[in-house]
């Protein structure tokens, strides 16, 4: 029987090459899947993995996923019942308590902390391009076949801030640590974009078919 994957559709952005990757990624760990770019709350429900890609401003993807009606409900009560998430980019801060982006718009609150203009000095926004990945060998399965330094692909100009040392998996270095990768119990989720980066992006997908939190 093939895994379901439910990539959510709510006008986020990314959404076939967020579907193609998880296909590559299958095929190279030989999982059979049938992956399905969806808005219909009964295909989340249904789902075994879920998937929210996310580019742009968070209170405009917050508002896209709240007006498709009963989308959101439905990806918040799989979740709190242990599907597997996996958030990309904005669809990580997603998971964050607020977003502070063309006001205070309420998130997840999965982890701890808020997303904020990141603060990088005569450092120009956005964080664009590839950028190393910090992260200690062994701690997470997401990272699983992964090198510290090697590289991910970034483009952002928000990022989590005050997030909990337990709730980070990996950081970048853009004038200081920024938080990269996320991961609480059965949700997980990558500031950069997995489906941009090449083979470490593939064998995070791969891990993430894989994983069984």
């Amino acid at each position: 029987m093939s895994l379901r994957v439910a990539v959510i559709d709510y006008q986020g952005g990314n959404l076939a090459s967020a579907a193609r990757g998880l296909e590559l990624a299958a095929v190279h760990r030989q999982i059979p899947v049938d992956v399905q770019i969806t808005s219909c709350p009964d295909d989340v429900r249904r789902a075994d993995k879920i998937v929210l890609p996310g580019q742009g401003a968070f209170a405009d993807c917050a508002a896209g996923l709240a007006n498709v009606d009963g989308l959101k409900a439905s990806l918040l009560e799989q979740v709190a019942a242990g599907t597997p998430f996996l958030g990309i980019c904005v669809g990580m801060q997603l998971m964050a308590e607020r977003g502070l982006e063309h006001g205070i718009t309420p998130g997840f609150g999965w982890v701890h902390g808020d997303i904020a203009k990141m603060d990088v000095g005569s450092a120009k926004l956005p964080h664009m391009g590839w950028n190393e990945l910090r992260f200690e060998p062994g701690s997470h399965q997401l990272l699983e076949g992964l090198k510290p330094d090697d590289h991910a692909y970034f483009v952002h100009s928000y990022a989590l801030t005050n997030g909990l040392p337990d709730e980070t998996i990996a950081t970048t270095d853009y004038t200081k640590d920024i938080v990269a990768m996320v991961a609480k119990n059965n949700m997980a989720g990558t500031q950069f974009h997995v489906e941009k980066s090449q083979a470490v992006g593939l064998q995070i997908l791969g891990n993430f078919l894989s994983w069984s939190p």
